[in-house]
């Protein structure tokens, strides 16, 4: 292996070879517009996928009837009424959803901590605020009893109650979604689940979507598949898909004219992109079967390493697809070039910044990996590979200081020691242990 030359990523979804086929078609049809032919079948494989049974759910786990806000829950979740809009973004997912559970001005909405941006940011678009809870360890996950604990406290403190609640499945883990759902129902909060990195993990044998009121997915390039950029919004009747594509289609009314009585965006997939999911959609169970088999091979090949753990399902409840293989590193591990760590400003694109980086003077911030992480980190990119740290909890940005934040101290103490390891399908066994060999060496 040249170590010069070879870069292994942290995770991109590579094309199958059925794309270009989808995407000549669009061309050949002249649809190359955001809509047409490829976005209504990809639409129609992402509910077959969302909805189908599997073998290993247990109906008696599944909760009947009407639930508050949020979607009805039947015997049987290949009876589940889902309804998928493609956008052009997670982001506008979940933004879209944020606009149909409500959310304006002066409102607040509870939201994991512990996750990306885009859980947030759409919160604020519209003129609410971010209440961010922290997670609970074994998921890394919402924690539940806190979240509870903050929405009796929001009351208490505003007199309303929040309007939304979005857990996120954090690298792919599943969140305590029945423990979410109960709670969200006795206050009669809707939920929307942020599965953007979560396509395909199941909870209970249930793929994550079939619970609450909405559920959003991301399509970006390094997901479980991808459509270069996008994400869906998927929603639990034809008659709210339509508003959303109302929403999403810049809010025109019917008229043979342009008329706008309503403020909309422009969020639809293109055919294009949407031709290449839908070549995307034959190789999702293989994606995630293959993060599963990475996230083996770390376990067995790091066995040996002490202070490194990697993260794995906490129960048999949780069936994560693995999106990014992380690990946890002790602060007793010493790594070569600790001394070192953030002794240099950044200057350009670190970690998947799509080259975009605002410059800084100072290399720290108050809230930052441990030093044995960023050396880690810093040993393995000379060694031609990627890896980052976990999401820096929401409620430690600048940007959020002031926002009400209910913490544990469990996401900070978590993107302290942290690392994301390279997961995605081009990942092979090979680079597996290159990467393993790698960390080794690195270790004092």
């Amino acid at each position: 292996m040249n170590e010069n030359k070879k870069r292994i990523y942290l995770c991109l979804a590579h094309m199958s070879g059925k794309e270009q086929g989808f995407i000549k078609e669009a061309f050949d049809t002249n649809w190359v517009a955001p809509l047409g032919a490829n976005v209504n079948a990809f639409e129609e494989d992402l509910k077959a996928f969302v909805t189908k049974l599997d073998s290993s759910a247990s109906p008696q786990n599944d909760r009947e009837g009407a639930l508050n806000n949020n979607t009805v829950i039947l015997n049987e979740v290949k009876d589940l009424n889902r309804e998928v809009v493609a956008l052009a973004s997670g982001t506008a997912a979940v933004h879209l959803a944020l606009i149909e559970c409500g959310v304006g001005p002066g409102d607040e909405v509870i939201v994991q901590s512990f996750t990306f941006c885009a859980s947030s940011h759409p919160i604020t678009y519209l003129g609410a605020t971010p209440v961010f809870i922290d997670s609970e360890k074994d998921s890394w996950n919402m924690d539940p009893d806190l979240m509870e604990e903050a929405i009796k406290d929001r009351i208490a403190k505003t007199g309303k109650t929040p309007k939304a609640i979005i857990p996120v499945a954090l690298y792919g883990m599943p969140y305590k979604i029945d423990r979410i759902m109960e709670i969200a129902d006795r206050y009669g909060i809707p939920v929307i689940e942020d599965a953007a990195e979560g396509l395909g993990s199941r909870y209970d044998g249930r793929v994550l979507g079939t619970y609450g009121k909405f559920w959003v997915l991301s399509f970006n390039g390094n997901k479980m598949i991808t459509t270069s950029g996008g994400g869906a919004l998927i929603c639990s009747s034809p008659e709210m898909k339509n508003k959303i594509l109302w929403y999403a289609t810049q809010a025109r009314e019917a008229y043979p004219y342009y008329q706008h009585e309503a403020i909309g965006y422009n969020y639809r997939l293109s055919n294009i992109c949407a031709g290449i999911g839908r070549g995307q959609m034959t190789v999702l169970e293989e994606h995630i079967a293959h993060h599963k088999h990475v996230k083996e091979l770390y376990i067995k090949l790091l066995a040996d390493v002490p202070g490194i753990t990697v993260h794995d399902n906490p129960s048999s409840r949780d069936d994560s697809n693995f999106w990014l293989n992380t690990v946890t590193i002790d602060p007793s591990v010493k790594v070569k070039g600790q001394e070192n760590a953030y002794k240099t400003v950044v200057k350009g694109a670190v970690g998947g910044a799509a080259g975009v980086v605002h410059a800084v003077d100072n290399p720290r911030t108050e809230c930052e990996p441990n030093d044995n992480v960023e050396a880690l980190r810093v040993y393995l990119d000379a060694a031609g590979i990627e890896a980052r740290p976990l999401w820096k909890p929401m409620h430690k940005q600048p940007v959020y200081k002031n926002a009400p934040a209910y913490v544990n101290g469990v996401s900070e103490s978590l993107f302290k020691v942290g690392m994301c390891l390279p997961s995605g399908p081009l990942v092979t066994d090979d680079d597996v242990r290159y990467i393993v060999d790698k960390i080794k060496e690195a270790i004092v």
